[in-house]
């Protein structure tokens, strides 16, 4: 059913990308990884309706979604420039049933993550935050340059934290000053292999453009990872 979501809160993550805060009467909750559909209806009634990855684990009836802006996008400029606290839109869900991660999954949780792609994974992170597990996770960011990164100080801050999520940057096009390692595209180094956590049940969720998400995946069973183990989420062009 689609509920009514009014904007209450929003932070800029990047130049292009903006998280939107909104509370939604009746919402059912959500695990990290699923989506939401947003629609919106103009004044001589054309409606368009896109999903983005909600990007915080259930709060009541607060969700999260963090929107990049498409410049000549259908959707996105007017959900990250043209919304104002207390307008309101339509949103549907949550959606998703397999790119998931719940707090009592054993295991531990190995995110792979390609820019915009970060959003649904940071949902499981801050998921894990909130249920105080101890399941080993390790993200690694892949990122084009130091500025896209989305939840920078937020991710640094949990890396520092014991017990906290191990982190790793990779850069693609440009490394920050004093990086070892050079700007590169994602390689079999980059990943940690089979049996970095405890009882080497590790679980893969790896999220970003098609292209990036079909050379991981090959790489993570390249490696050793059990490919059953590996799930996936992709995006590609979709007129934002």
């Amino acid at each position: 059913m689609w509920r009514t979501a009014t904007l209450v809160a929003t932070r800029d993550e990047t130049p292009d990308a903006r998280t939107l805060v909104m509370e939604v009467p009746g919402w059912p909750g959500h695990l990290g990884g699923q989506h939401v559909d947003v629609r919106l209806t103009a004044d001589n009634g054309y409606q368009a309706t896109r999903s983005y990855s909600l990007a915080a684990p259930a709060d009541n009836d607060r969700v999260e979604v963090t929107i990049q802006r498409v410049a000549d996008g259908e959707v996105s400029p007017y959900l990250t420039d043209g919304l104002s606290l207390g307008d309101a839109v339509e949103v549907r869900g949550p959606a998703g049933g397999w790119f998931v991660w719940r707090p009592g999954d054993p295991g531990g949780v190995l995110l792979v993550a390609g820019g915009s792609g970060i959003v649904p994974l940071m949902a499981m992170i801050r998921a894990r935050r909130a249920a105080g597990s101890a399941a080993p996770f390790r993200l690694v960011y892949s990122v084009r340059t130091p500025e896209e990164r989305y939840y920078a100080a937020e991710l640094d801050q949990l890396a520092d934290e014991v017990g906290g999520p191990e982190l790793a940057y990779v850069y693609t096009r440009t490394a920050p000053a004093g990086a070892t390692r050079p700007a590169a595209r994602i390689g079999a180094a980059d990943l940690p292999p089979p049996g970095w956590s405890p009882d080497s049940e590790e679980t893969c969720f790896v999220c970003g453009p098609t292209g990036f998400v079909e050379a991981v995946s090959a790489l993570l069973v390249s490696l050793g990872y059990d490919p059953r183990r590996i799930k996936t989420e992709r995006f590609g062009p979709s007129g934002q």
